[in-house]
C-alpha cells in the first residue's frame, strides 16, 4: 500500500476512535428492583474458608514443583484475600510478592473482547458485520462450503470462525510482525469446520481481532488497550511487553525438565499479543475481575466504566456452546456436570452446584493462570504461577467447595416487584376464602379461559378441606420481579401456591396453581444434579 494510502487509514482510523455518538437516555427502571444478597455477614463468614484455601494453593504448588505462585479471592469487588509462595526468580531466590507480574496468556482474551464491544458500543462496527471490512486480507479466504457465511466478528468473538483449534501452533506466534501475519493471511487460512457451526478455540482468530481493533481504532491494539481500557480502571502494572516490567517485579517463567527448572525466555508483544500477550499483577487483574464482577446484577446507578454494565454482561453469556459432559468421580462416584461454551473472550459453564460460572484459563512456556468468578454471587478467584502451563482448574475447584462449606456462599435473592407481592397477598386471601370480585381483580384475561373460574374455586376448596385451616405465615421465594412461590401453613399439611404475572401494565395473574406440599418439600428450584 502506497504511504498516501496508509495516511488516508490512520486518519480515517482516528476519525473512528473518536465517539461522536450520542445515546439515547434509558427508559425508566419502572417497578424493577436489583437482587441482592439476604446475608449480611457473608464477607466475614467466607473469610472462615481463607486458611483452608492458602493450604490448597501451597500445597499444589509444592507438589507440582510450581517456582512462585500467586492468588486472591475476591468477595463483593475488592480483592478480600491475597496469597503468595515461592520465587519469581529460582538462581536469586527471590520471593514472589504482591506486585510482582506474571504472565497471564489467553487471559487476554477478555480484554480484547471488551476493546470490540467498546468499540461496537460507540457505534465503530457491529459484531455481525464481515471481518474482512475491516482486515482486506481476509477476502481472499477459501471457504470449505459453498453456503458457508462470510466470516464475522462475532463468530471470532465466540470461537465459532471453524478455524482449527491451534494452542500448540498459537503460543509461538505471538512475535510475528504485523507483515508477516498480514502475508500469513493472505495465503489463506484452513477451516475444520464451516464458520458458525461448531466451537473451535482459535488463537489466530483473537489475533485478528487484535487487527480490527488496531485497524477500525487507527492507534496500536496495546495503545487503544492502555488508553481506553486499562488506565480508566487504574490497571497501571498491565502490560503487553514483559521487557517493559521494572526487573524486580517480573516473575520468570520456567518448565521442569531432567529435575531442575530451566528458564523459558520471554516471548516479545507482536500482531498476536490480542490473543495472549498480557503481563499483570495480582492487584490489576483483582481490578479487572472486580470490574467483570460489577455487572452484576442489572441496576440503575450511574455507570462507572470504560464499558457499559450491559457490554459487560454480554460479553459473559453463553454464544457458542460445547457439549456437555456428565461424569461420576471420587470414591463415592458423585455426578459432575460440566455444560456450556464460550461468550466473548470468556468461558461461560454450569455445573451441578453453580447455574452460572465465568473463567478463563491461560498458558504459555512459562506460565500458566487462570480467573474465574460467579456473577450471581459476587465471589471469584484469580492464580498464576510461572511454571509452563500451570493448571488452576482443581486446586480453584477445591476453593469454591472451601467457600461452599461455610454456608455463606450463596447467590442473590430476586427482588420481587410491588406488583407481585401485591398479587401475592390478593391469591393469598383468595385461597383462605375465595372472593368472585377478588377473582376477578387479580386475574389476567387468559386465567379463566384455560380453566374456568368455577372449576379453580373447587379445587381449591376441595385441597383446604383435606389439609384443614390454613394461615399467611409461609416463606414466599420470587424466581424473579414477576414470578414467585410460597408456602401456607395448615392444621394437616401445607399448601404451595405459585403465580406468574402476565406482561400487562397492571399485570395480573396469567399463571396461578395451588396444590398440596410434600413432607420435605422445600421451595426453590430442583438440584442441577441428582445427589445419586
Amino acid at each position: 500500500m502506497r504511504r498516501s494510502a496508509l495516511s488516508r487509514l490512520a486518519v480515517l482510523g482516528a476519525f473512528l476512535a473518536c465517539d461522536t455518538t450520542v445515546e439515547s437516555p434509558a427508559p425508566p427502571a419502572g417497578d424493577y428492583q436489583p437482587a441482592r444478597f439476604a446475608d449480611p455477614d457473608r464477607a466475614t463468614r467466607l473469610a472462615a474458608a481463607f486458611p483452608g484455601i492458602d493450604s490448597i494453593f501451597r500445597e499444589f504448588a509444592g507438589s507440582n514443583r510450581v517456582p512462585g505462585i500467586g492468588y486472591a479471592i475476591l468477595v463483593d469487588g475488592r480483592l478480600a484475600h491475597i496469597g503468595m509462595a515461592g520465587v519469581r526468580d529460582v538462581p536469586s531466590n527471590a520471593p514472589v510478592e504482591s506486585t510482582t507480574v506474571f504472565r497471564i496468556a489467553s487471559m487476554t482474551k477478555s480484554f480484547t473482547a471488551l476493546a470490540i464491544l467498546k468499540l461496537r458500543d460507540g457505534g465503530k462496527l457491529s459484531l455481525d458485520d464481515p471481518a474482512e471490512r475491516y482486515v482486506p486480507e481476509l477476502a481472499g479466504l477459501a471457504y470449505p462450503t459453498a453456503d458457508s457465511p462470510r466470516l464475522t466478528i462475532r463468530h471470532l468473538l465466540s470461537h465459532s470462525a471453524g478455524f482449527p483449534e491451534d494452542n500448540p501452533w498459537g503460543d509461538q506466534q505471538l512475535d510475528r510482525t504485523d507483515d508477516e501475519m498480514a502475508a500469513m493471511m493472505r495465503r489463506g487460512i484452513p477451516f475444520s469446520n464451516p464458520p458458525g457451526t461448531a466451537y473451535e478455540y482459535s488463537n489466530y482468530g483473537f489475533a485478528i481481532l487484535g487487527r480490527i481493533v488496531a485497524n477500525v481504532s487507527g492507534q496500536p491494539y496495546a495503545r487503544y488497550l492502555r488508553e481506553q481500557i486499562l488506565e480508566p480502571l487504574g490497571m497501571t502494572v498491565t502490560t503487553m511487553e514483559a521487557a517493559s516490567v521494572p526487573p524486580e517485579r517480573l516473575a520468570h517463567g520456567y518448565r521442569w525438565e531432567d529435575d531442575t527448572w530451566k528458564l523459558e525466555p520471554p516471548l516479545p508483544d507482536g500482531a498476536f499479543g490480542a490473543m495472549g500477550g498480557m503481563l499483570t499483577s495480582i492487584h490489576d487483574l483483582g481490578r479487572w475481575v472486580a470490574f467483570l464482577l460489577d455487572a452484576y446484577p442489572p441496576r440503575s446507578d450511574p455507570e462507572t466504566g470504560p464499558v457499559k454494565r450491559s457490554s459487560v454482561r454480554e460479553m459473559q453469556q453463553l454464544w457458542r456452546s460445547r457439549p456437555s459432559r456428565v461424569t461420576r468421580a471420587g470414591a463415592d462416584g458423585a455426578i459432575s456436570l460440566f455444560s456450556g461454551g464460550y461468550g466473548y473472550g470468556l468461558g461461560v459453564t454450569q455445573t451441578c452446584l453453580f447455574n452460572h460460572v465465568v473463567a478463563h484459563s491461560g498458558g504459555l512456556p512459562g506460565y500458566g493462570s487462570q480467573m474465574r468468578w460467579l456473577p450471581d454471587y459476587g465471589v471469584g478467584i484469580i492464580a498464576m504461577g510461572n511454571l509452563t502451563y500451570t493448571g488452576w482448574g482443581n486446586v480453584i475447584t477445591q476453593a469454591f467447595d472451601r467457600l461452599s462449606s461455610t454456608g455463606a456462599l450463596r447467590p442473590r435473592e430476586p427482588a420481587p416487584s410491588a406488583a407481585l407481592l401485591s398479587a401475592r397477598d390478593a391469591v393469598t386471601r383468595l385461597v383462605l376464602r375465595w372472593d368472585d370480585a377478588l377473582a376477578d381483580s387479580v386475574a389476567a384475561m387468559n386465567l379463566y379461559l384455560d380453566t374456568s373460574e368455577e372449576r379453580r374455586q373447587r379445587t381449591i376448596e376441595a385441597l383446604l378441606r383435606e389439609v384443614g385451616e390454613c394461615a399467611d405465615d409461609g416463606p414466599f421465594v420470587a424466581e424473579n420481579a414477576l414470578r414467585g412461590e410460597w408456602m401456607m401453613r395448615c392444621t394437616r399439611g401445607r399448601l404451595r401456591v405459585s403465580i406468574t404475572l402476565a406482561p400487562t401494565v397492571p399485570p395480573g395473574v396469567q399463571y396461578l396453581n395451588v396444590r398440596r406440599a410434600g413432607p420435605d418439600e422445600v421451595l426453590g428450584p430442583p438440584p442441577a444434579c441428582p445427589t445419586n
